[in-house]
């Protein structure tokens, strides 16, 4: 679904991703690792066109959105969606009004029929009766939950997730975690994560690749990247200091 070739970005002359190679299966949930600060969300950035790379290629579903001008690489992003670490919710919106909002946007669907979509997106991440709440009458992990039914509510090919697990305890995590796995096998679509959370990403990764000085190291099942020899991945892994 998503490959680079040797993408190349610098800051202030600073390299940040150097000559990366990275490729993501389609209807898999991929999670990319690494320190932070290493450029995990800048590359982020470049599989969904934010930041164009100083060279390089990325295909998207076989299209290099490198090449494209902003009216094509808007028609490439309709594949995607994209839950930030805050959730990102209007906070002068409701629960309801948030998740709606894609669908006014990018439809010309009734209120009605809105409406009935937006019930089933929060009923399938786990919520009910909370339409008419206002972002800051929510915890945490429901913020999460109505970023992700709005991030799903137009059916994308392709959802981005960053460090979805970030300020949740524990349990919150794991419940997150399920509610990715849950999200990713009723729609099938491709998930990207970025994330430093080692339990979370061996958790629900069907790949992992990491992240180490604006490469990928290592790409491969969880139990690949467990048996690696790899001294950075094995003390990433391990949490000791590399």
């Amino acid at each position: 679904m998503i490959k680079l070739v040797k993408v190349c970005k610098s800051f202030n002359g600073q390299k940040v991703l150097d000559n990366l190679d990275l490729e993501i299966e389609a209807q898999k949930i991929t999670v990319i690792i690494g320190q932070s600060g290493g450029g995990k969300s800048v590359l982020l950035k470049h599989i969904i066109g934010l930041i164009k790379p100083d060279s390089g290629q990325i295909f998207v579903d076989g299209t290099d959105i490198v090449k494209l001008n902003d009216r094509m690489l808007n028609e490439v992003r309709k594949k995607f969606s994209m839950l930030f670490q805050d959730a990102a919710l209007f906070d002068s919106m409701t629960v309801g009004e948030n998740v709606a909002f894609p669908l006014k946007e990018h439809t010309r669907l009734s209120k009605k029929e809105i409406e009935e979509i937006v019930e089933a997106k929060l009923l399938q991440v786990g919520l009910t009766n909370v339409t008419h709440k206002m972002p800051s009458e929510l915890s945490g992990g429901m913020r999460k939950r109505v970023g992700l039914a709005r991030a799903i509510v137009l059916n994308p090919q392709i959802i981005l997730f960053d460090e979805p697990t970030t300020g949740l305890d524990p349990l919150m995590s794991d419940a997150i975690d399920q509610l990715i796995l849950k999200t990713q096998y009723d729609t099938r679509s491709t998930c990207v994560i970025i994330s430093h959370d080692i339990a979370s990403a061996f958790k629900i990764a069907h790949n992992i690749a990491m992240l180490y000085h604006g490469k990928i190291i290592q790409s491969g099942t969880p139990a690949e990247l467990r048996s690696s020899n790899i001294s950075i991945i094995k003390k990433f892994i391990e949490g000791t200091s590399a």
